[in-house]
């Protein structure tokens, strides 16, 4: 079998790293290693499921330039919405686009990077797992 690369970690330019520590927290993340350095100069963060690696911008950010979206899953929109409200996060109403009738919010975080919040639970699993398999 031939050799592969694994732990796919996406690395994100940001102003300030401690502030996306903190916002990235109330999502879930918690953070396991860094630089530790004062200021950071890099962290990394993980949640059920996945990790994001931050390293500290040498220019400006600009939040229409970002190429980039996440997407992530939780059993209780509304509840994980209300959540984040009392933590003080901006979060718009949820929305119920087609292709995810469950619902989905769209957070933004400190530096213009999107998240997808979406509601998956059990029995949205067990649909996808019987269509996934069906096709193959």
């Amino acid at each position: 079998m031939p050799l592969a690369a694994t732990h796919c970690t996406p690395l994100l330019h940001v102003a300030d790293i401690e502030t996306s520590i903190r916002f990235y927290e109330r999502l879930g993340f918690k953070v396991i290693d860094t630089d530790r350095c004062t200021p950071l100069g890099w962290a990394r963060i993980h949640c059920e499921g996945g990790a994001l690696m931050f390293l500290r911008a040498e220019h400006a950010i600009d939040p229409a330039k970002q190429a980039v979206s996440f997407c992530m899953y939780t059993p209780d929109l509304a509840a994980f919405c209300e959540q984040l409200k009392a933590e003080g996060v901006d979060v718009p109403p949820i929305s119920f686009p087609p292709y995810m009738r469950g619902g989905e919010v769209r957070l933004t975080d400190p530096d213009g990077y999107y998240i997808f919040v979406n509601h998956w639970d059990e029995k949205d699993q067990k649909a996808w797992l019987e269509r996934i398999h069906a096709g193959s």
